[in-house]
């Protein structure tokens, strides 16, 4: 977690949506954070000012479909290392990996390129949230198929209720940052 006042301040420009997509579920929209230059910079310089450190900075940045791309490519270029998509099924058009995972009502694959890292590189997957952890887990697990150390998974938002960041620690034996936690869902 980052000190409160960072924390604080990247929550008040997180918009809940409730009812979305379904009712019940209170959406957290991510797009403020964007909007605002000041406060997209703060919350890039949340993410750099760890990775910076010389035991956490990462070989390459990968990111998950579709908003991890945004964070994870501006980290990436600020750190000077490499970014690497990781694309819901039928979007990369070079030879790929795949892996299915579950989602509450069905399933989903997502595919990395078959070059995308090297045996050995040390990876820091992003995404924008944790919600089940089974978008994050497939990520791991395509990367770590071509051989590269997933040495942390990063978030903006965890929604610890719904489980996800608990399974990807125990289970999945991944160390996890993440800047807000929300409680509910």
């Amino acid at each position: 977690m980052y000190p409160s006042s960072v924390q604080d301040y990247l929550r008040d420009h997180i918009r809940t949506v409730p009812d979305w997509p379904a009712p019940g579920v209170q959406f957290r929209d991510i797009t403020p954070l964007l909007q605002d230059p000041k406060v997209f910079r703060i919350l890039i310089d949340a993410f750099i000012h760890r990775y910076m450190d010389k035991a956490l900075r990462p070989d390459v940045v990968a990111g998950l479909d579709a908003r991890g791309f945004i964070i994870g490519s501006v980290i990436a270029y600020e750190l000077g290392v490499g970014f690497v998509p990781i694309r819901k099924k039928g979007k990369l058009p070079f030879t790929t990996v795949e892996e299915t995972y579950e989602l509450e009502y069905g399933s989903a694959t997502v595919e990395l390129h078959t070059d995308a890292v090297q045996p050995g590189d040390k990876v820091l997957l992003i995404d924008d949230l944790i919600a089940t952890g089974g978008t994050m887990m497939a990520g791991k697990k395509l990367l770590e198929k071509l051989g590269a150390t997933v040495m942390e998974g990063a978030a903006i938002v965890d929604l610890p209720e719904l489980g996800g960041s608990e399974l990807l620690r125990t289970t999945g034996g991944l160390s996890l940052f993440t800047l807000v936690d929300f409680a509910g869902h």
